[in-house]
């Protein structure tokens, strides 16, 4: 099979070691200085750089410059958007004037529509065409995480309060509902937003001391990935181009991605801060996300040669040699939006 062809002569040309060597045990985060806002956690990765988690949607990045302040990716919900701007106000009263969208999906764009016009709004050229074009709340991956999930939980939770018998389980049920009624609430008031400034492949800002680079290393989880490198600090912000765990593949371009992954490993950089999962500085994770990508690439090619429906092809793929980088891989099977993209990446590039 090409494929087959294709993966082999990549793998030897990327140097892939063996998966042995190749898979770190796990993750293993590093300790930094932390202040603890309402809603966001801030770690203190270097000076004025810090990694927020704990909001609704994608981990964020704030880089405070010697007059401003840039975020990297904004979350879910124009509300869960300003819970971070208040926040961001415990480590600095300077001004946001940057926001970098590092790709377009809603749980890193959603909080956009908070930012007035004095805040520049930065990405790939990519990103504005797919939240402009693509109708970003009609298809996924927003469609079954957020837009059939919320009413769905409600729906569920409901249920489960109206048969409860316990008085202490029905009121935490009950303070559960009342926090999905919200989420469900707050989901409403999105408008996707588009970035006001793009490029197409490397943007530089200086602000005052600080370089900051945006880079376009080529099509990965989607079609339009930005890396935020912090040269002088060797700190860069990949979005889902590389988590440090396995990251949604509905919109991927596989063969591109190994190959993107392996331009971001050529960075000089101690850490990288993702758009989910925590901090990690190994490379080996990204030469390990590598031989999962190709491995899940083959499998798949090969049940789509025999016949095999993409629902099939999911529940009966096995990435469980990866489970020692990957914890999350509990068994056999793959989430069945990226197989359906894989399946659709195969005709497409059958095409060409």
């Amino acid at each position: 099979m090409i494929f087959h062809r294709f993966a082999l002569m990549l793998a030897l040309a990327l140097a892939i070691p063996c998966a042995a060597e190749a898979q770190p045990s796990s993750v293993v985060p590093a300790v930094y200085p932390v202040v603890q806002g309402k809603t966001y956690k801030f770690e203190k990765i270097a000076d004025g750089v810090y990694y927020a988690t704990g909001g609704f949607g994608s981990n964020n990045v704030v880089i405070v410059n010697d007059d401003d302040v840039m975020i990297v990716d904004t979350g879910t919900t124009p509300a869960n958007t300003r819970a971070f701007v208040a926040d961001i106000k415990m480590l600095t009263d300077k001004p946001i004037r940057y926001v970098v969208n590092t790709h377009w999906h809603f749980d890193h764009t959603d909080g956009n529509s908070i930012f007035g016009p004095e805040v520049q709004i930065v990405a790939h050229d990519y990103v504005r065409t797919a939240i402009t074009s693509f109708d970003v709340l009609n298809r996924e991956p927003y469609r079954t995480s957020q837009g059939t999930a919320a009413p769905a939980r409600i729906e569920a939770l409901k249920k489960q309060i109206a048969e409860e018998r316990d008085s202490g389980r029905k009121t935490a049920l009950t303070r559960e509902l009342a926090d999905a009624e919200r989420i469900l609430a707050e989901l409403k008031e999105i408008k996707p937003t588009p970035p006001n400034a793009t490029y197409s492949t490397k943007m530089v800002l200086q602000r005052g001391g600080r370089e900051i680079d945006l880079l376009f290393l080529g099509r990965g989880h989607t079609g339009g990935d930005t890396v935020v490198y912090l040269p002088k600090e060797k700190i860069v912000s990949t979005g889902d181009l590389m988590e440090s765990r396995l990251a949604y593949m509905g919109d991927a371009f596989f063969d591109e991605w190994v190959t993107t992954l392996e331009a971001l490993k050529k960075l000089d950089f101690v850490v990288d801060l993702p758009g989910h999962g925590v901090p990690f500085g190994d490379k080996g994770l990204i030469t390990a996300y590598q031989s999962y990508l190709m491995d899940l690439t083959n499998q798949v090619a090969k049940f789509k040669s025999e016949g095999v429906s993409p629902e099939d092809a999911a529940r009966r793929v096995d990435l469980t040699a990866h489970a020692r980088a990957f914890p999350q891989i509990a068994g056999p099977g793959a989430d069945l939006r990226g197989v359906r993209r894989l399946y659709a990446w195969l005709d497409e590039r059958a095409q060409r």
